[in-house]
């Protein structure tokens, strides 16, 4: 009996909840077969794992394989999980050399030839990391996403054979150099002394920006609110590391870009209800 545990990570809202791949492999007609609540992507992982596995010079084990993905009451989707399951198929058939599984995370997706495609969330699953202090071992184009985080160890992989070099001895990979990136705050486009009149609807912008109070606008179609409002990060104090992460973070769940060092602002229409302005969908987390 062969067992083992590689370490990843999901994504449930803005957490990246820690994710056990636990390999078995056992006597009988050989087979693959994946438990834990894994999507479509993930189940067709096997298929993508195997090619990568046997064109990276590698033997696929000929037995029968049981992957669970635990906790099994966590939601798994995406393609970012095909590589810890890679690991942990080449650990328990000891096609890789043993090393210390509980201080390293794998994510990545495999192409049939053994190479690491680029995935999403990102910062999510570095921030989370570098919180447990563990090293993220992820694709290499991934490897300027976490550039920011700078207590963060991370190696930047382009293909599965890699990370067996560098367990091996053979040729170890070059740690990626984080910086403590300080976001440099970037000159508005739209700025408050554009607006000419609109005395007191500029003035409450005033007192919201000191004071970090909430201000409503009110009023029919085109007497500029839109137009008040999205001057207002044009006063804000600068945004600090922390908060600029934090709405990184952000950005990357909803796979959009985000220049560190600004502040957001969202301008939904008009006549959007409610529920659209809360959001929702098959992806809604506590």
């Amino acid at each position: 009996m062969s067992v083992s545990t590689v370490y990843t990570r999901g994504i449930s809202g803005l957490d990246a909840p820690l994710i056990e791949v636990e390999v078995h492999l056992s006597q009988g007609l050989p087979a693959l077969t994946i438990v834990g609540l894994a999507e479509t992507a993930v189940r067709e992982s096997k298929d993508r794992v195997r090619s990568a596995i046997i064109n990276s010079g590698f033997q696929f084990p000929t037995k029968r394989m049981t992957i669970n993905l635990a906790p099994a009451n966590l939601p798994k989707e995406g393609t970012r999980l095909d590589l810890p399951i890679a690991i942990g198929i080449l650990l328990a058939s000891k096609q890789i050399p043993a090393f210390d599984t509980k201080a390293y995370e794998f994510i990545g997706e495999l192409s049939l030839d053994g190479r690491l495609r680029q995935v999403s969330h990102t910062l999510t699953i570095g921030l989370a990391c570098e919180a447990a202090q563990h090293t993220l071992l992820l694709p290499e184009e991934n490897s300027q996403d976490v550039l920011p985080l700078s207590q963060l160890n991370v190696y930047g992989v382009n293909h599965l054979s890699q990370i067996y070099d560098h367990f091996a001895g053979k040729h170890t990979l070059q740690k990626q150099q984080q910086h403590r990136i300080q976001p440099k705050p970037s000159q508005p486009q739209l700025d408050l002394a554009d607006i000419k009149g609109q005395l007191h609807a500029k003035r409450a912008l005033e007192i919201a920006a000191a004071g970090g109070h909430s201000v409503l606008f009110r009023g029919p179609p085109g007497t500029g609110k839109t137009l008040l409002s999205s001057r207002l990060p044009s006063i804000l104090p600068p945004i600090c590391r922390d908060e600029s992460l934090e709405v990184a973070n952000i950005y990357s769940i909803a796979n959009q870009p985000y220049i560190l060092g600004t502040r957001p602002f969202r301008a939904p229409h008009h006549t959007a209800s409610a529920v659209a302005l809360v959001g929702g969908g098959c992806h809604l987390q506590k």
